[in-house]
């Protein structure tokens, strides 16, 4: 199982998304994320976003918050299973310059309510919305067959 870290990182109304463009063989080819990548051997979840963070886009951030666990389980058009265990960080507070070239793809800051016009997950969608209207942790499954998501299950910290 891959572990991994991915943080939507906010300025005035803003995401910071990554158009992934430059790698091939890249499951997220061509679709837009936030910013995150995979744990490395002794990192914690959080040491790792802030890692990948300044890797990728040259800002510092301070104080990520950890908002959710999302289980993303694949089975590819061969089908191939992959599953991948995302803890979900936002964060309104960094220092720094966006750096010019991200090594993933193209940076862009998008306004929050054109993000889910690009070409996103399907189940990315759930959790945007719980990132700007719910302030209690989650925990959330999403099954896709290819990019299809087949389904999901949202559990809510408290209930």
């Amino acid at each position: 199982m891959i572990n991994s870290s991915l943080c939507y990182i906010e300025r005035g109304g803003k995401y910071l998304m990554l158009h992934r463009i430059k790698k091939e063989n890249d499951l997220n080819r061509d679709k837009w994320l936030g910013i995150g990548g995979k744990l490395e051997e002794g990192e914690s979840p959080r040491d790792c976003v802030i890692r990948e963070a300044f890797e990728e886009t040259g800002l510092r951030l301070k104080d990520p918050r950890y908002r959710g666990l999302i289980t993303f389980c694949y089975i590819s058009p061969r089908g191939e299973p992959l599953t991948e265990q995302m803890h979900l960080f936002s964060c309104a507070e960094f220092s720094g310059e966006l750096a010019a070239d991200c090594d993933e793809g193209e940076l862009e800051w998008i306004e929050k309510t054109k993000v889910r016009e690009l070409s996103i997950w399907e189940g990315d969608k759930i959790f945007l919305d719980l990132l700007d209207k719910e302030p209690r942790f989650f925990l959330l499954k999403l099954e896709y067959r290819g990019d299809e998501l087949i389904s999901h299950r949202l559990d809510l910290a408290g209930e």
